[in-house]
């Protein structure tokens, strides 16, 4: 079995229903794609610490703990390591998400989700935000 990777992802909802993805920028890995915003949890940390502290960094928005829910998670073979992705939900921040790392961002409705290519890891996770939201 290949190494398991724990990555945590977040979909933001603003008061409209409509989710925050993320492009990934030239240069990364699968540049080109949409994604949910969050990354890799270090080691020591929780998913949820892991989050907050990617929020803050990818975006520069400021969520607490409580402010996280749960909702599904994606667990995909890649090539050289198994990507096992919780998701979680959040509705409240403080803060505008900005682009800090040059990522092109977009607010769009669950349904139109699929109109933007993603990682296969993030396909899973969008039939349970369409039947959420």
């Amino acid at each position: 079995m290949s190494r398991l990777l724990l990555v945590v992802a977040c979909a933001l909802v603003d008061p409209d229903n409509r989710i925050l993805i993320a492009q990934r920028p030239e240069g990364k890995s699968l540049a080109g794609l949409w994604e949910f915003p969050g990354g890799k949890v270090d080691a020591g940390e929780s998913p949820e610490a892991a989050l907050i502290r990617e929020l803050r960094e990818e975006l520069g928005v400021e969520t607490k703990e409580a402010c996280l829910a749960p909702l599904t998670f994606a667990s995909h073979a890649y090539d050289d390591f198994h990507l096992l992705m919780p998701l979680y939900i959040c509705r409240r921040w403080q803060g505008v998400p900005q682009s800090r790392e040059g990522q092109a961002l977009k607010w769009v409705r669950a349904k139109a989700l699929r109109d933007y290519p993603m990682p296969p890891a993030d396909l899973p996770l969008i039939a349970p935000l369409i039947d959420l939201l």
